[in-house]
């Protein structure tokens, strides 16, 4: 079963981006071994992102979840995540 990675972000985050690149990077890297996913947050055709970002007790972003656990607020270097990503293999 695949990693599932989440990066929760607003439109307006000037970090976000870069945390959304280094998940992107990690998907490129171990393929199908994790599912990532963006989350904008402050999406208005997607009001569940809000919900789920309350869910966690998301205060800031942007955060990475994993499995289900908050594993980095702020954006974490593409190697961070990816190694972090490969403990879990």
């Amino acid at each position: 079963m695949a990693i599932k990675v989440e990066v929760f972000s607003t439109s307006t985050c000037p970090h976000c981006p870069a945390a959304i690149d280094a998940a992107q990077k990690a998907k490129d890297k171990l393929g199908d071994a994790i599912d990532v996913e963006s989350v904008k947050i402050d999406d208005p055709n997607n009001p569940e992102n809000r919900q789920r970002a309350i869910d966690y007790q998301i205060m800031a972003v942007p955060t990475v979840v994993i499995d289900g656990d908050v594993t980095f607020v702020g954006a974490p270097t593409e190697n961070e995540l990816i190694a972090h990503l490969e403990s879990l293999l």
